[in-house]
C-alpha cells in the first residue's frame, strides 16, 4: 500500500473455505487490533462475505514501513473451528521527504595556491525516502563571478574541491550555494563560505616616486634624494616590510607616517671631491617565515659646488734675475689647481 493512499481505502482479502455444510459452514471473521486498519465485510449474490481491509489512518513508511496482522476466519458450529492466515502490509515508499542537509552554511578555511583538485570540505544530507526518492545529489547553484573555475562538487559524494588555484590577494572570501536533490525532484539547499588564508607568496616590491639627483654638494643634511614606495601584497605579517641600505652612501631611509612610503635623505654632508659618485642597495623585507625580500640599486651623482679655493703648487715663489733683463722676459712660471669641475674649477691669474 502507498504511503500517499487517503485513509478509507479497502483491499479485498482472500476468503476462507470450509468443507462443512449448512451452518457449521457459515463463516465471520475477525483482524487483529490495529490503529490503522480494520475490518470490513463485503456480501455477495451467493451471501458470503468478502473480507476487505480499511485503512483508518494515513501512512507514513518512514515511521513504519511494514504491519504484521492476522485475518482469522471462525465457522458458526459447536464447537468453533477457525483458521488464520497472516496479512503483510508492506508500505510503499512516497518522495514526501527532501534531503536535510546537515548544516545550513558549511565554512572551511584553505591556504592560497592549493594545488587544483585539493579537498575544501564535504557536504552531507540524508533522506528518509528509499531507493530513487532517497538518493541525493548535489550541484553548484546560482554561482556566478568564476566560481565554477574555481570549486567543483562532487555529485555522489558531496566533496568541494578547489578547481583553479586560489589567490589572497585577488579575493580571501568566496560565498557560494549548494543544491541538494533527490531523486524525485525535492531540493534543499545550503551555503559554502570558503575564507582563503594568506601565504607568503609576495616579494615586497620598491617603487620610486620622485627622485633629485644629482644631488648637489652643498645641500644641507635632511634634504630629501628620493621618495619611495615600498609594498607588499601580502597581509599580517607577511606584508609588514622593513627596509635597509647597504653601501656606503651618506643616505638614510625614513618612513613617513603613511607607513608604506619611505624617504631618502642625507645622512651627512657630501663632498664631490671626495667621491662624485655614490651607488647603495635599498633592500625591503617583509615578515613572513621565511622571508620574502625585494631590492633595488640606486645610484646618485653629486653635483659640484665652488667649495675650493685655488691652490698654488708652492706657497712663496722667489726668483733672481739680472737688472738688464730685456722687458717681457718670462721670470717664471705659477701654477694653481682647483679641486672643482667646470667653471668652478677654472683659475685665472692676475
Amino acid at each position: 500500500i502507498g504511503e500517499w493512499t487517503l485513509p478509507g481505502a479497502r483491499f479485498p482479502l482472500e476468503t476462507a473455505r470450509d468443507a462443512d455444510v449448512g451452518s457449521n459452514s457459515r463463516l465471520s471473521y475477525q483482524l487483529t487490533i490495529n490503529p490503522f486498519f480494520t475490518l470490513a465485510l463485503q456480501e455477495s449474490a451467493d451471501g458470503s462475505q468478502q473480507p476487505q481491509l480499511v485503512l483508518e489512518q494515513a501512512l507514513d513508511r518512514e515511521k513504519q514501513s511494514s504491519f504484521e496482522l492476522m485475518l482469522t476466519a471462525l465457522d458458526s458450529g459447536d464447537p468453533v473451528r477457525s483458521g488464520t492466515v497472516q496479512v503483510r502490509v508492506n508500505v510503499t515508499d512516497a518522495n514526501d521527504n527532501p534531503p536535510v542537509l546537515s548544516k545550513s552554511v558549511y565554512e572551511a578555511r584553505v591556504v592560497e595556491n592549493l594545488p587544483a583538485g585539493s579537498l575544501v570540505l564535504q557536504v552531507l544530507a540524508t533522506d528518509a525516502d528509499v531507493g530513487t526518492n532517497g538518493r541525493v545529489s548535489f550541484s553548484l547553484n546560482n554561482v556566478q563571478g568564476g566560481i565554477r573555475e574555481l570549486f567543483t562538487v562532487d555529485s555522489e559524494s558531496g566533496e568541494v574541491r578547489t578547481a583553479g588555484s586560489l589567490d589572497f590577494e585577488e579575493r580571501s572570501r568566496y560565498v557560494f550555494g549548494l543544491e541538494a536533490r533527490d531523486g524525485g525532484g525535492l531540493v534543499s539547499h545550503c551555503k559554502v563560505q570558503v575564507d582563503v588564508i594568506d601565504e607568503n607568496d609576495n616579494a615586497p616590491e620598491i617603487t620610486i616616486l620622485s627622485v633629485s639627483n644629482p644631488v648637489p654638494e652643498d645641500a644641507p643634511v635632511g634634504t630629501v634624494v628620493a621618495l619611495l614606495n615600498v609594498n607588499d601584497a601580502d597581509s599580517g605579517e607577511n606584508g609588514e616590510v622593513s627596509c635597509e641600505l647597504s653601501g656606503e652612501a651618506p643616505l638614510s631611509i625614513v618612513a613617513t607616517a603613511g607607513g608604506s612610503y619611505k624617504v631618502l635623505v642625507l645622512a651627512k654632508a657630501l663632498d664631490r671631491e671626495e667621491a662624485a659618485f655614490h651607488e647603495l642597495v635599498l633592500r625591503a623585507m617583509d615578515g613572513g617565515d621565511p622571508a620574502r625580500t625585494g631590492a633595488m640599486r640606486i645610484c646618485v651623482t653629486v653635483l659640484d659646488a665652488n667649495d675650493n679655493a685655488p691652490v698654488f703648487s708652492e706657497s712663496e715663489y722667489t726668483v733672481r734675475v739680472p737688472e738688464d733683463v730685456p722687458v717681457g722676459s718670462t721670470l717664471i712660471t705659477v701654477t694653481a689647481n682647483d679641486a672643482d669641475e667646470g667653471l668652478n674649477g677654472y683659475v685665472k691669474y692676475s
